[in-house]
């Protein structure tokens, strides 16, 4: 592992993604890794209810499965939490995030990320079932749908930030360099293109009743009036902008800062970072850079005025530092002291 200061702290980066689901564990005063389960295919996410510490609810991508993980007996249920059918289950496509609502205990909602079979992007939002293990899958309701060009770059993660909104990522619609059909001629998707949903962090009201939208089937949520394009040009859902594949951002949960790790082209890929209380309206700067740098082909170009620079990037390639797939990560808040408020993060592609 390498250890790196930044001007918010410390970030620690695992230079191997495990595809199973690890656990830490200390021993002789040392940090390692203790495998909990297996038999899983493709899981790309784990999470728990607000309060749960008996069980993990693990995703499968390609299955369209959420699978239960008693902590106790170590055991995965026989039967999935939720098993979703008519998934575009391929490449980077399927289903790729979980969030519970901040109010699971009482209102039995939680919300998906997925790629239907038409390739378009979905926000599902269900109810468990009267079994704490089952959800109801008749529940299922469309909280939003946009197009996403091609199998790739689809972002995929949501949670719920400290002021009870839903935060949503978007990839920039696929293909390289932010081109090809379906994307913006000239500055691509995402860069300095505020009027669709591609390439970016959003910021929705899922509250309970909460609908701007009551004759659209395929928009059930508010606006937060506090985002920062409400009453400008630009979309309202939208809060941070200029991202390629941001894949799997989080929120310190002490703090309420807020890291977007965001996946490269061919060069660099890099971590982001929102203080608590932020305003919004980020642009982060791609296409025309990745990292601190200017994208290398495809329409690169100088830092656009008040872009915003990752806290930490690094080079492709297969050395101790390097890597080519960057997994987000977490802020640890748990009992070990020496590990308390460092980030760690991962890529799926280093040696």
């Amino acid at each position: 592992m390498e250890m790196l200061a930044t001007l918010r702290g410390t970030i620690v980066g695992l230079c191997t993604l495990v595809v199973l689901v690890w656990a830490p564990v200390v021993q002789a005063g040392e940090v390692g890794t203790e495998r909990i389960a297996s038999g899983l295919s493709r899981p790309v996410f784990v999470t728990a209810p607000p309060g749960d510490t008996s069980r993990l609810f693990i995703v499968e991508q390609w299955t369209g499965m959420i699978k239960i993980l008693n902590l106790s007996s170590g055991t995965i249920n026989a039967t999935p939490f939720l098993d979703i059918d008519g998934l575009s289950g391929a490449s980077e496509q399927g289903l790729l995030g979980l969030a519970f609502d901040p109010d699971y205990a009482t209102n039995n909602r939680f919300y998906v990320n997925l790629t239907a079979s038409s390739e378009d992007t979905y926000v599902r939002r269900y109810e468990v079932s009267a079994n704490p293990d089952i959800a109801d899958a008749n529940s299922a309701t469309t909280v939003m749908t946009f197009y996403q060009p091609q199998w790739n770059h689809n972002g995929g993660w949501l949670g719920f930030g400290p002021d009870g909104y839903l935060y949503v990522s978007t990839g920039d619609g696929g293909g390289g360099y932010d081109t090809g059909t379906g994307h913006t001629a000239g500055t691509g998707n995402s860069q300095d293109t505020t009027n669709n949903l591609l390439g970016k962090l959003l910021r929705i009201d899922v509250g309970v009743g909460v609908d701007d939208f009551p004759g659209d089937p395929n928009r059930n949520y508010g606006i937060p009036a506090s985002n920062p394009f409400v009453a400008v040009s630009g979309d309202d859902e939208i809060w941070a902008y200029g991202l390629r594949n941001p894949w799997r951002p989080s929120f310190d949960r002490l703090t309420g800062d807020l890291y977007i790790a965001d996946v490269g082209q061919e060069t660099r890929e890099e971590i982001n970072f929102q203080s608590a209380g932020s305003p919004g309206g980020q642009n982060y700067g791609w296409r025309l850079r990745e990292g601190t740098v200017q994208t290398p082909g495809g329409g690169g170009g100088a830092k656009p005025t008040g872009a915003v620079d990752p806290i930490y990037d690094y080079n492709h390639g297969f050395g101790p530092t390097e890597g080519h797939s960057l997994t987000g990560g977490y802020v640890y808040r748990g009992p070990i002291a020496e590990l308390k408020g460092l980030y760690f993060f991962a890529d799926y592609v280093s040696n």
